[in-house]
């Protein structure tokens, strides 16, 4: 099962490429117009006014041209479809790594840093299929999620990748299916947040007129105004549960350590970014604070959970200890 959870790794990974190149094609093809069919009808035509046809002319209103869209829009409609597929199937790969690796281990498969990075990863996907089913439109914003899990996944691989271990002793715990489920599933909600929170950013300054790197990325976008209400809205939605994930943490704490807070580097980035995060929602619904301002909050917040995740585990030593690499 192991062996078979790494190959459904590599495919995933693989899938989740192929997915990125489509949305590239479909992004670099993007600017659809219609263009008029070559058999359009003609622009008017004279007909009789008078009984019987005998009286004066007057111009028929015209008919209007029938349009198709050129051949690039069609090309980037293929394209885009062809992503959303692939990126569904290595969504389903990337399950079947997850299943198999839990069965071989006989456990949840959260139990080191590899396999966190794993879950998140899955979980900013499976949201994203559920966001691009209810909005279609949102696609383009594909090509930046699909880039961010290739990343991610190759570093799991390269740098995060541990064999299949039983759970450590102070892991087995019934806190452990509950604090670490909603803190990562919160963590995948963030993950995918980020993503419309940086094209928010990118899109608003180019409908503000501005021409230079990196906001000509956002030419294709979707409008400013959505993509900042699609970043508020999974902020809004992760929040709560990653704040039930830090009180769970510190209930559990209380039980295995006889203390629920003691300031251990990865409890102390934990509330930076649950500071940061409340942060965001304050300025987000304070009308004196611009949405630009408030995004980059949410930015700042993410940047946070990254270093909870990787600085901590890689430079620091504490209590939460179990990322499995050295």
């Amino acid at each position: 099962m192991s062996a078979l959870s790494d190959q459904l790794v590599t495919f995933a990974i693989l899938a989740y490429l192929v997915a990125m190149i489509s949305h590239a094609v479909e992004y670099a093809l993007g600017n659809a117009r219609a263009v008029p069919a070559r058999a359009a009808a003609p622009a008017r035509e004279l007909v009789g006014a008078g009984v019987g046809g005998t009286g004066g002319t007057v111009e028929a209103p015209a008919a209007p041209a029938e349009t198709r869209p050129d051949r690039s829009a069609q090309r980037a409609l293929v394209a885009g479809r062809i992503a959303g597929w692939v990126t569904a199937l290595a969504a389903a790969l990337h399950l079947g790594a997850l299943v198999t690796r839990g069965l071989a281990a006989e456990r949840m498969p959260w139990g080191n840093m590899y396999e966190f990075v794993l879950t998140v990863t899955f979980i900013g996907t499976a949201a994203w299929l559920a966001v691009l089913w209810k909005r279609p439109a949102l696609r383009r914003l594909g090509l930046f999620l699909t880039l961010v899990m290739v990343l991610l996944l190759a570093f799991a691989e390269l740098k995060l990748y541990v064999q299949v271990t039983p759970l450590m002793p102070a892991l087995q715990s019934y806190w452990f299916v509950i604090h670490v489920s909603t803190i990562v599933f919160a963590s995948g909600i963030f993950l995918l947040g980020v993503v419309p929170a940086a094209a928010y950013l990118m899109r608003a300054g180019w409908e503000q007129g501005r021409r230079s790197f990196p906001y000509t990325l956002a030419r294709r976008l979707p409008a400013a105004a959505g993509l900042e209400r699609m970043t508020f809205a999974l902020h809004a939605f992760a929040f709560p549960i990653f704040t039930f994930a830090v009180i769970a943490g510190a209930i559990w704490a209380e039980a295995a350590w006889g203390r629920a807070w003691g300031w251990d580097p990865k409890e102390t980035w934990a509330f930076i970014s649950w500071v940061v995060y409340a942060g965001y929602l304050h300025a987000r619904a304070t009308p004196s604070i611009k949405r630009n301002v408030a995004t980059w909050i949410a930015i700042l917040g993410f940047l946070t959970m990254l270093m909870n995740l990787f600085g901590v585990n890689f430079f620091f030593t504490g209590l939460h200890s179990y990322a499995g690499v050295s």
